[in-house]
């Protein structure tokens, strides 16, 4: 079980690293898949793969020339650390509320399905879109508390919705988006587990699962942002594309696994 969970984290943290998913989106369906782990235990593996996938990017990019739009992506991470902490009480309360937990993945899994083939359209059709400058940190602020709660409740760190909208509403284009995804995910990641920490509430999970997950986070952003350098933004977006498409299956999957 630890290979198999380095694997994927591996996996996940490469193809995070190069589209700026965060891996979390990856991760998530994949253990949900294994149906080894209960749901909370999955969120924090997850979450903890994401936040050392992301450190580790972060290290690598301040070598490099291009730079994070530091005052809009803290504003839209500051946001998406407290819609963080309003995803996972959501995500709690659905959890108690639920007969059988297999009803919210379920609902996590179509949630993820109809997010990604979203995503896929608007990256397809994305010259069609007349992409805005948003200026004002109120608002910026309010994007980040929308995609955190989301990102939190589903448990994916971040996902294809960071991308998009970093596109269409800062109009940035594949590789820059990239980078200032990974920061704010980063910033989300950070206050996700502080709180955790501090309310006590770290779900039951083995620990050497823990720190393979974490190695393979480490090493994937290393080897995913030397492919990330090397891509040009068609490249990186047609990738990014690949990766939705194989998302999407990957949750149709697991939609179908839960109901039979």
């Amino acid at each position: 079980m630890n290979i198999l969970s380095f694997v994927i984290s591996l996996f996940a943290s490469i193809i995070g690293a190069i589209s700026g998913i965060g891996g979390g989106i990856i991760i998530k369906p994949f253990l949900d898949a294994t149906k080894l782990f209960p749901l909370g235990t999955i969120n924090f593996l997850s979450g903890c793969t994401v936040l050392a996938m992301t450190s580790m990017s972060m290290l690598l990019i301040k070598r490099e020339t291009t730079s994070v739009d530091l005052n809009m992506s803290t504003f839209l991470g500051v946001g998406a650390a407290v819609g963080g902490i309003a995803g996972k009480e959501l995500f709690e309360f659905a959890l108690q509320s639920a007969t059988e937990s297999t009803t919210v993945g379920i609902v996590q899994s179509f949630l993820l399905l109809i997010i990604t083939v979203a995503v896929f359209f608007f990256v397809c059709f994305k010259a069609n879109f007349h992409s805005k400058h948003i200026g004002n940190l109120f608002i910026v602020f309010s994007i980040g508390l929308g995609l955190g709660t989301i990102s939190a409740f589903l448990g994916i760190g971040g996902g294809p919705l960071n991308i998009a909208m970093i596109n269409y509403f800062f109009s940035m284009d594949g590789k820059a988006a990239v980078i200032n995804s990974l920061y704010i995910i980063f910033i989300s990641q950070i206050f996700s587990l502080v709180s955790i920490l501090v309310t006590k509430s770290v779900p039951p999970f083995n620990t050497s699962i823990l720190i393979f997950m974490v190695a393979g986070g480490l090493l994937g952003a290393i080897i995913g942002r030397s492919f990330n350098k090397n891509m040009s933004n068609k490249h990186v977006d047609a990738f990014f594309g690949i990766v939705l498409v194989s998302i999407a299956l990957l949750n149709i999957w697991n939609i179908v696994r839960y109901l039979a």
